[in-house]
């Protein structure tokens, strides 16, 4: 899942980059996982309540992954009319991809010259990161508590931050690691301690799809070189969603996904419009910057719903101040960090855009 043969030349020529955060005009890689975050903290506490309209939890996220799916693509589709009249606007940006720091901004590669290492990995984005590892976390969130389920979700920027390390090259800095450190502490601290963990089927399961999806970032950082991320996120969302009803028909649910009431089509509506603005901005957050840097900063999720909860009365800020403090911090230092972060030299952090 390499870019094209002008990729590691552009680099080195570049300075080691194919774009420093910012570089290409658009907003900051950790900016935007920053919005990415807010996003998230909301979807959470949409979902909490969406989840009990639909049943079984793998109709409900098939219906959300169906919404966000057809308003991706009528996004992307606005956005190529867009993009002939300004190349530079936001939507633009979104089906284009991101281009070295003095290069002008490319098209997305024809199909027609991807080889079989860049379809496998559109094939795991799709059928396991936007399919398989939604049944498992669902499946596993069904058999355990909301507690430790969050946990070992919220475990998944230490995986990538060793894959990072290990695929993508990414140099994993100090402030990276005191900021892993410190974003671990406060989800602990929040889950109240991890004495309540156990090696039971639903953690299992959770943990396994929180595995999987690190390894559909550092995929999707790789195809991020010369995919651009509407495609991507299409394809996440489209053939996971595909792979969703396949799971339905073997599971003999399929016919409650056709027979939602009006309050159900709402849930399915709402929850699938924030699935795509999560998704977009997603991709779009680690096309501009590191894997490491915009899973870190999404952890700060957690605090965006803990306000949330707390503004609706469901719950009180107290008990979680301390590991909120802890998470937004971590998040603080790795947005400072990463906007700090100087260009690398030539045959260093190569993939770090």
């Amino acid at each position: 899942m390499t870019g094209d043969a002008t990729s590691a030349p552009d680099a080195a020529e570049h300075g080691g980059t194919r774009a420093e955060p910012g570089a290409s005009g658009g907003l900051p890689g950790v900016v935007v996982a920053g919005m990415t975050a807010l996003i998230s903290g909301l979807s959470v506490f949409v979902n909490s309540y969406g989840v009990h309209s639909i049943a079984p939890p793998s109709v409900y996220t098939t219906a959300k992954n169906l919404v966000a799916t057809l308003i991706l693509a009528a996004v992307a589709l606005v956005a190529w009319g867009i993009r002939r009249r300004s190349r530079d606007s936001v939507l633009g940006r979104f089906v284009a991809t991101t281009p070295g720091p003095s290069s002008p901004r490319q098209e997305p590669s024809s199909w027609r010259t991807w080889g079989p290492a860049r379809w496998a990995g559109l094939a795991y984005v799709g059928i396991v990161g936007g399919g398989i590892a939604f049944v498992l976390f669902f499946e596993g969130l069904a058999d355990t508590t909301a507690t430790p389920a969050a946990f070992w979700r919220d475990t998944l920027v230490v995986w990538v931050a060793v894959l990072a390390l290990v695929f993508l090259h990414e140099r994993v800095a100090w402030w990276n690691v005191a900021a892993i450190a410190v974003l671990v502490a406060g989800q602990v601290a929040i889950s109240g301690g991890v004495g309540h963990l156990a090696a039971d089927r639903g953690e299992v399961l959770v943990l396994a799809a929180t595995l999987l999806w690190a390894v559909e970032v550092v995929v999707a950082k790789r195809l991020l070189r010369d995919v651009a991320p509407a495609a991507l996120a299409l394809v996440r969302m489209g053939i996971g969603a595909l792979t969703l009803i396949v799971y339905l028909a073997a599971t003999g649910t399929l016919h409650v996904l056709v027979a939602f009431h009006v309050t159900q089509v709402g849930w399915a509506l709402l929850t699938g419009i924030l699935l795509a603005a999560y998704v977009g901005t997603w991709m779009t957050a680690l096309a501009r910057a590191r894997a490491v840097d915009v899973t870190s900063v999404l952890v700060g999720s957690a605090l965006i719903t803990a306000l949330i909860q707390a503004a609706a009365g469901t719950t009180s800020l107290a008990p979680k101040a301390l590991g909120l403090f802890f998470v937004a911090a971590g998040a603080g230092v790795v947005v400072v960090g990463a906007s700090l972060r100087r260009p690398s030299m030539p045959g260093r952090d190569t993939v770090n855009r």
